[in-house]
């Protein structure tokens, strides 16, 4: 049997691991061969969960050290070479508790939900990030699911930032797994209400779209076109049932019934078909004041994003397995924007 070529110096049997412990420590590396490796591509053998920028920068920074001196990644080690590696504690990813106000829409032992308020993201990006949802999740509760993303706790589902509307919020572990599985087998149904821009010509129907990140616009998306290489921007299958609920001169209340879940994917499919959401810049919808619709009164913006509510969810408790529809009141913005329409901007009837 070949002998380890390692010896472990100062580390005992049960501190083996550069994840146990959250302090820097020192790791000695006793060469009992030689080695044909870069000394980075080396240590990311010994190290699995660091990459080899991480390494490299150590290295660059003086952290790890061949024979008591600075080094570099393309060193070979050498038998009887002792590499020696500070390894960095791993970053914090506690999320930090916020008393931020939420309106709660249904909640029991295993899972709650939330009508989510414009203006706020769903859960930090980086550790010490405040302001979001999860923030305010973990200040209420001290019982959310773990979920796999430590900056997720209790995290099923997501909205935009500036949409508003009902939220499903999972308290344990099995209640997180079996939520994610209706969303995955696609069995929850979802409402949406927005006021579009035109007047939209057809009762229903289904726009049939797929979905990618737009190549040169950020957090944009798009919808497929033959002008753009589809294989190359990952486009991906996107379906959203719609149906007009109120026509208005120059507007429309539509409602919304998405049957795949991609990243704006409302929002994107209106606009291609001419009729973007009102204050949605991003995707071609315009701000829209007192004075537009009525002609009198303020040129302030009555809403500064897109006039968007998930006003309903159905779907089976996780645990109980009993049917659940919750809903979420429309915000006083949209409800605003559609009192006007129907004041100033109602058809004449025939």
């Amino acid at each position: 049997m070949m002998a380890d070529p390692f010896d472990h110096g100062d580390l005992s049997p049960d501190n083996n691991n550069e994840d146990d412990t959250p302090e820097n420590r020192v790791v000695t590396l006793d060469i009992r061969r030689q080695h044909d490796k870069r000394l980075d591509r080396f240590l990311r053998d010994r190290f699995p969960r660091m990459s080899r920028a991480m390494l490299q920068k150590l290295i660059k920074d003086g952290g790890i050290t061949v024979n008591g001196l600075p080094t570099k990644a393309s060193y070979e080690p050498h038998k009887g070479d002792v590499v020696e590696v500070i390894l960095p504690a791993p970053p914090p990813t506690d999320v930090v508790p916020e008393d931020i106000p939420l309106d709660i829409v249904y909640e029991d032992a295993q899972m709650m939900a939330v009508n989510k308020q414009t203006g706020i993201v769903c859960h930090p990006a980086r550790y010490g990030q405040t302001g979001t949802l999860v923030n305010g999740l973990t200040f209420y509760s001290n019982t959310l699911s773990k979920g796999g993303d430590a900056f997720r706790p209790g995290i099923v589902h997501r909205l935009d930032k500036n949409t508003t509307g009902v939220m499903l919020i999972a308290k344990c572990d099995e209640a997180h797994w079996r939520l994610s599985l209706q969303f995955e087998r696609r069995t929850i149904h979802k409402t949406y209400l927005a006021v579009v821009e035109g007047r939209v010509s057809l009762d229903g129907d289904v726009i049939d779209k797929p979905i990618a990140a737009h190549p040169e616009m950020g957090v944009r998306q798009t919808v497929a076109d033959r002008n753009l290489p589809q294989k190359a921007l990952n486009f991906k299958n996107a379906v959203t049932y719609y149906e007009v609920v109120e026509r208005f001169e120059g507007y429309t209340l539509v409602r919304m019934h998405p049957k795949t879940g991609r990243t704006h994917q409302l929002r994107v499919h209106m606009t291609s078909i001419g009729h973007p959401m009102v204050g949605d810049t991003m995707y071609s919808g315009h701000l829209v004041s007192e004075h537009d619709i009525a002609g009198t009164g303020s040129t302030d913006p009555l809403i500064q994003f897109q006039c968007l509510h998930a006003m309903q969810i159905e779907f089976l408790h996780p645990i109980k397995e009993t049917p659940m529809k919750l809903e979420a009141p429309v915000p006083e913005q949209f409800q605003r924007i559609v009192d006007l329409l129907r004041s100033h901007r109602a058809l004449k009837k025939r």
